[in-house]
């Protein structure tokens, strides 16, 4: 069975055809009026001024042909010829049944599964995550799961930055700070012997905390010092030569990213099927700049090869991709070009979408359309999903109090401390051993910076307000962990007492309020898919927490009677399945207890 919506949309545009109306008229929709109807059709108003007629008439018409589908209690005609339908007790009473039970909790999956890659996340080697990186991390975990739970076949990148000019930079700041690392470099890098163990802890002691330190002062002397800048190009080049003693200290850099990388993400509950990243393309180059020059879409331009993608039409002038430089070395938009050839022959994905900075949107419009030309993708198949910014209180890009970008480790541990507060305020979490207490904690921090963020269309920029987003009441995180962690203890209370659910039979208005709601969620999950914007799924969580909250307090539950009690009952375990998942697909979870 279809959600309620779609099904009265294929009876509304039946009757609309048989009245001898375009069918697509019949669209339904939910009611701007809920206090009047559950559905309405506005289909009429067009449908009159294209035939020239009266549009309650042709309302009227529709009406007629509605009488006696066993779904609709009522068809009143509104106004000027809307349609207002309302839904018959059995029909919703089947429907909400039908989601207690379904796989997807009253979601569909989609008609035919595609291969799917979403590239997010973004971090670059030597450098810890910053806040900068939140909105990616979280908006692409979203997306991958909600693609994942519709079906599709989706594998998660989080594509390292991790090769080019800043390894030549950090290679050269080591050395020059390790003379220890730099024997061992220099000795690797002639073939002579070395003692291996020696080696690997002199390189170990060099932990993420001192590349940090030691890139930024390495680039900006770079900048002034044409001697050092050279120095570093050169490194880079060997480095990329796989010269052993930098190639050895490299991997060092990039093993020991991850680890600090993993830690981060794991907190935010973001997992990635591939790491891989700029380097892991770096032998494709070579022969993709071969084939690009066969294909006859390199030209050379000052020394430079580029290939231009503007097009007839384009309403903005775009600039060429540059793929070699005047100097020869491969630019920025060369390994995003090559990881899509490397993409299509090993996964061949029907889309890759790229979760990455809405300022980034023209490099991607430019790589995607070169891609497109050299035939290593289909035009549609790739995607830049952008973001806005997550802003102060000054309105710009969020900062720390002394004007430094916040390190993303430290933004989640303020996000738990200010968690263990507001339980310790609301009376919450007393019952809990210390383990216990901190976990929920952290399940209440990271519910409060994800929804904060989701809650949003991605495209829009938000003001971060932790006070705000960790509160309990009103839209927020915490709040719909509370109503879970509710439910959860009536459920417990319900299987203490034998209390068992039952069919569900809707009858009071707040009942059908929530089961209307639990219908809902297949149109949330749908939008949320089509237009990769998350924000429809948490609109969607919170108003079934709504519903819910004003379903308990109108209808008790273990005090009525037995036959009602087994179906409030069972209303109540389906919106806790639904918004669990709900949640999921948001990317957080609800402790058990609180």
């Amino acid at each position: 069975m279809s959600d309620l919506k779609r099904g009265l949309s294929e009876v509304v545009a039946q009757a609309f055809a048989d009245a001898g109306l375009p069918p697509e008229l019949g669209r339904v929709t939910a009611s701007d009026r809920p206090d009047l109807a559950d559905f309405q059709a506005n289909g009429a108003l067009a449908a009159a001024k294209a035939a020239r007629r009266n549009p309650r008439e042709l309302a009227a018409q529709v009406a007629e042909r509605l009488a006696g589908d066993a779904r609709i209690a009522a068809v009143e005609i509104a106004g000027p010829g809307f349609i207002n339908l309302k839904v018959s007790d059995d029909a919703l009473s089947a429907r909400a049944q039908e989601i207690a039970t379904e796989p997807l909790a009253g979601a569909s999956a989609v008609e035919a599964a595609r291969r799917v890659i979403v590239d997010y996340g973004g971090p670059n080697v030597a450098k810890p995550m910053h806040v900068g990186h939140l909105r990616s991390s979280i908006i692409g975990e979203s997306i991958k799961r909600i693609y994942r739970f519709r079906g599709d076949n989706v594998v998660g990148d989080a594509h390292f930055g991790d090769w080019g000019f800043q390894m030549g930079l950090l290679i050269g700041a080591v050395t020059d700070e390790q003379p220890q690392i730099a024997a061992a470099v220099e000795a690797l890098n002639a073939g002579r012997p070395v003692d291996d163990e020696a080696v690997r802890a002199a390189m170990g002691a060099v932990d993420l905390a001192d590349l940090d330190r030691l890139y930024p002062a390495a680039a900006a002397r770079a900048k002034e010092d044409i001697e050092y800048r050279e120095r570093a190009r050169r490194l880079t080049a060997a480095l990329q030569a796989r010269t052993p003693g930098f190639h050895r200290l490299w991997l060092h850099f990039h093993d020991v990213t991850r680890v600090a990388l993993e830690r981060d993400f794991h907190a935010l509950g973001v997992d990635f099927d591939l790491w891989k990243g700029e380097s892991d393309v770096e032998d494709l180059i070579d022969p993709m700049v071969d084939d690009l020059a066969a294909k006859g879409l390199l030209v050379d331009d000052q020394g430079a090869r580029i290939i231009r993608v503007v097009r007839d039409g384009d309403k903005r002038e775009l600039p060429p991709l540059l793929v070699v430089s005047s100097e020869g070395s491969a630019m920025d938009g060369t390994p995003d070009l090559a990881t899509i050839l490397d993409r299509k022959s090993s996964f061949d994905p029907a889309l890759a979408i790229y979760c990455v900075d809405q300022r980034q949107a023209d490099h991607f419009e430019v790589v995607f359309r070169a891609a497109v030309m050299a035939g290593f993708a289909e035009e549609g198949g790739l995607e830049h999903v952008g973001f806005g910014t997550m802003n102060g209180a000054d309105g710009k890009p969020f900062k720390t109090r002394e004007g430094g970008v916040l390190k993303l480790n430290d933004l989640i541990e303020m996000a738990r401390t200010k968690a263990r507060e507001r339980l310790h305020e609301a009376g919450l979490g007393a019952e809990l051993d210390a383990a216990a207490f901190e976990d929920t904690a952290h399940k209440v921090a990271v519910a409060a910076l994800k929804f904060a963020d989701l809650q949003n269309f991605r495209g829009t920029s938000y003001v971060f307000d932790l006070d705000r987003f960790t509160s309990f009441e009103g839209k927020t995180g915490p709040y719909l962990l509370y109503q879970v962690v509710r439910v959860k203890s009536l459920l417990r209370r319900a299987a203490d007492e034998g209390v068992t659910a039952g069919p569900i039979r809707i009858v009071e208005p707040a009942e059908r309020e929530l089961a209307l709601t639990l219908d809902a969620f297949d149109a949330a999950v749908a939008e949320a898919y089509d237009k990769k914007a998350p924000n429809h799924v948490a609109e969607h969580a919170y108003r079934l927490a709504q519903s819910f909250s004003r379903f308990y307090a109108a209808c008790p539950i273990m005090g009525a009677e037995p036959d009602v009690r087994a179906s409030r009952l069972a209303l109540a375990q389906a919106m806790l399945r639904q918004l669990e998942q709900a949640l999921d697909l948001l990317g957080f979870s609800a402790p058990e207890r609180m």
